[in-house]
């Protein structure tokens, strides 16, 4: 259909604009394979789009010199014509008709240039705005939450008044200004889920709905458990264990507390050939902030944990800034709670 469009122009406006479109085309086609490293398909299509633009400058500069050129004289015209004897005659008058007037080739071509210079410069302005339309953050649009919207919300979710779900979560947590609090504000979310989850051990009876927010470098995850473990009784627990790294503090006028614990890692074999199964291994050293539902503690808590492939881990601040700028954001509505 486009084709037949282009068909239809002027061939002072065709021609321009498939030079232009080529152009265009192969110049950032070629930047994407030379410069981005997209392989090496791109540089020959790209190479393909330029060849065929040269091809159509050679056609237009042919068009151009044939109408420029003037055909010599012949000796016919340059006789002297002796004119014949009038014989008087009824004279019908002649019907004038308008003159055409011929296109002109040169306000064809600026016009079809000048339009797509115009159409080229508002798609380049439009790759240099941020993609959320934002401009004063520059800010680029997080990963959309992915969420089991098909699932049935387990019973534990409406038997607990003001629980939230995964989906409020991720809405709170997977935000634009999430990668410059963790240190790496050159990076945009990747992949990022809630699920409407249950404490385990608990017979389905207690409701911890959880969102993961994915980076190239870091993976944040925050839960919610509505069960009636308070933080003090959580830290005098983490006393019998290794609690080295535990630390406590206020966030948001709540009782809080740092820790850090090894993720789990599991490998499995569906049937590619590329791995094994084996046991549960020791993961990447993770780095969790727990904070109070309230000031005065009075059982559940949002967990807030960070993590790497890597074994890179944020600072403590950076925890306490993600929790400050999330948990105040978290809201119910995304699901249905009746």
């Amino acid at each position: 259909m486009l084709g037949f469009l282009v068909r239809l122009l002027p061939f002072w406006i065709r021609e321009p604009l498939i030079i232009l479109v080529g152009t265009v085309f192969g110049v950032r086609i070629l930047f994407m394979a030379l410069v981005d490293g997209e392989g090496w398909v791109p540089a020959v299509i790209g190479a393909v789009f330029l060849l065929g633009a040269a091809l159509r400058v050679r056609v237009v500069v042919h068009a151009l010199r044939a109408r420029h050129r003037r055909a010599p004289a012949t000796e016919a015209e340059l006789e002297p014509v002796t004119p014949a004897p009038v014989i008087p005659a009824s004279v019908t008058p002649a019907v004038r008709r308008p003159v055409e007037k011929k296109p002109n080739a040169f306000a064809q071509a600026s016009f079809a240039i000048g339009l797509f210079a115009v159409i080229g410069g508002a798609l380049w302005i439009e790759g240099k705005l941020p993609e959320d339309g934002t401009a004063a953050t520059g800010a680029s649009r997080p990963a959309a939450c992915r969420l089991d919207e098909d699932e049935e919300l387990p019973s534990a979710y409406r038997s607990t008044p003001g629980a939230v779900t995964g989906a409020d979560l991720c809405r709170a947590l997977n935000r634009t200004e999430l990668p410059e609090l963790l240190g790496t504000p050159a990076e945009r979310s990747v992949y990022a889920s809630g699920t409407d989850n249950t404490a385990p051990l608990t017979d389905r009876k207690v409701a911890q709905p959880e969102a993961r927010v994915e980076f190239e470098t870091y993976t944040v995850e925050l839960s919610a458990t509505y069960n009636k473990l308070t933080v003090a009784q959580y830290a005098k627990l983490t006393t019998y264990g290794d609690g080295r790294d535990a630390r406590k503090l206020t966030v948001l006028g709540r009782p809080a507390l740092l820790t850090s614990d090894h993720m789990m890692k599991i490998q499995f074999d569906l049937g590619s050939g590329e791995g094994a199964s084996g046991p549960v291994e020791q993961g990447p050293l993770a780095r969790t902030l727990t904070v109070a539902f309230d000031g005065k503690d009075r059982g559940g808590s949002y967990d807030l944990t960070v993590w790497s492939e890597a074994g890179l881990l944020p600072d403590d601040s950076a925890l306490v800034d993600i929790a400050e700028a999330v948990l105040p954001r978290i809201t119910r509505g995304a699901r249905d709670q009746d």
